[in-house]
């Protein structure tokens, strides 16, 4: 069958229904086939097809593992894309006996078609792997519990910064990064391009949002104690957190070095930033009341008369993005914001932007569970002050953390570490008001409190 010639309708109607797709605020003006690789013949077999996604003037890549099958058993019924002639033709990400082959091409070296598999250490290569559910930008396989395959499903050209910036820490001895193993390339564009990479599981590992919505759920539960008397208090691994960000920070500055930002830059920086306020205010009326302290933070940061370090940097610093393991804390996912071109994913910045959007994700994870006072109950104002009292002490660790460990100290820069979180803020904002009205009130509440309170880390030092 000539996949690449019947697919294009097909896959049309399947892809806004996915959850990596990006498009899924326009209509779809045209599907095309850009490469289609054969990986296994028979019954199934498996094609790997890049795609060309055309929305008015925005032309995107994906790559989609297609597998193919006479008879589609139940266990992959919900993977499906369709049919041709009479073929199942699905998703194959979901099928263990053809991702299995993944794995083996690492483990060779091998260069199929366009495709280029490399491994940097011997692999098991007898393992089923299981799609993750947890991802909405990507896909990733969990090979039995030693290794995770992150398929990148929209694709530019060029090495992805997760990639590059893995094997950067992973050369510099990094021991908060995991194991690196394997890659998958293509030439896309005339230019080789990051399809998928093979790391370490962790699989002692607990996502960082989920400890601390754990702590905050205690802190709820015993509404008559502060967060420093809670069993269940988060504070001792928000500092562990910072020095091992610290840590990270130092092995990409040794890994890929530093540069300066100069005074003209850095003005140019803060216009950015009043630039995304001015479009905010236009769009979400709740948050002028505020413009004029953002504006004067936006100011302050413009007006500073030094060059600054910058560097590479996560650049999509969250509680997501960490886990901790029976070692220490590990960070993850060091593509940038997918919504960026690589070229800005890879520009270097100062690295209180990753410091920035870490306290960011603190506000968060306090706050979250106050939405619509569903998933707790009690007194509302009581619940505010504690969400404000145990965000405040984390991020207060965090940033000792940080400083202790040699990285720029947040307390005695307090005109960088304000605009970098302003600035975040006002783009939750905007997300907010765009996709989760409902949640508004956090980044709001949270741009409130910070126009009232001193720089983060001042506290404690």
């Amino acid at each position: 069958m000539r996949l690449s010639e019947r697919l294009d309708d097909l896959i049309a109607d399947w892809l806004p229904r996915q959850r990596w797709f990006a498009g899924k605020d326009r209509d779809i003006d045209g599907v095309s086939v850009l490469i289609d690789t054969k990986l296994v013949e028979g019954d199934p077999a498996l094609h790997h097809v890049v795609l060309e996604v055309r929305q008015g003037e925005q032309a995107d890549r994906y790559q989609v593992p297609v597998g193919l099958r006479r008879e589609l058993p139940g266990r992959l019924e919900y993977a499906e894309i369709g049919q041709i002639d009479g073929v199942h033709v699905y998703d194959a990400v979901h099928d263990p006996d053809l991702t299995r082959v993944l794995l083996e091409h690492m483990a060779d070296g091998a260069d199929i078609g366009p495709l280029a598999f490399r491994s940097i250490a011997g692999l098991e290569t007898d393992l089923d792997s299981l799609a993750s559910p947890a991802e909405q930008s990507n896909t990733s396989l969990i090979y039995g519990d030693v290794y995770i395959c992150k398929l990148f499903r929209r694709l530019t050209p060029g090495i992805n910064p997760d990639l590059e910036l893995s094997r950067g820490l992973v050369g510099a001895g990094s021991k908060h990064v995991p194991s690196l193993y394997g890659w998958i390339s293509c030439e896309l564009d005339g230019t080789v391009s990051t399809l998928a990479m093979l790391t370490e599981f962790l699989r002692s590992g607990t996502d960082g949002w989920q400890l601390a919505g754990t702590s905050v759920r205690d802190l709820y539960a015993e509404a008559d104690l502060h967060a420093d008397e809670v069993g269940g208090d988060f504070a001792s691994e928000s500092e562990r957190l910072g020095a091992a960000t610290a840590e990270v920070h130092r092995d990409l500055a040794t890994a890929f070095g530093t540069g300066v930002m100069s005074p003209a830059d850095v003005r140019g920086l803060a216009r950015q930033m009043k630039a995304r306020l001015t479009e905010a205010c236009s769009s979400v009326p709740q948050l002028v009341p505020y413009a004029g302290q953002l504006n004067d933070a936006f100011e302050a940061f413009a007006e500073l008369d030094e060059p600054l370090m910058v560097q590479r940097v996560h650049g999509d610093y969250h509680l997501g993005q960490v886990m901790r393991t029976e070692t220490g804390w590990m960070l993850l996912d060091f593509e940038g914001e997918p919504a960026k071109s690589l070229e800005e994913r890879r520009q270097p910045a100062h690295p209180l932007r990753d410091v920035a959007g870490m306290l960011r994700s603190f506000d968060y994870a306090a706050r979250h569970l106050l939405v619509n006072g569903k998933a707790v109950s009690g007194n509302p104002d009581q619940l505010e002050f504690r969400a404000h009292e145990w965000a405040d002490r984390n991020r207060t660790a965090f940033c000792r953390g940080y400083a202790d460990a040699g990285g720029v100290d947040p307390a005695a820069h307090p005109q960088i570490i304000r605009a970098f979180e302003f600035d975040k803020a006002v783009y939750e904002v905007m997300y907010e008001a765009r996709n989760r009205p409902s949640w508004l009130h956090i980044p709001l509440s949270s741009i409130a409190a910070l126009s009232a309170s001193p720089a983060p880390g001042s506290a404690a030092r």
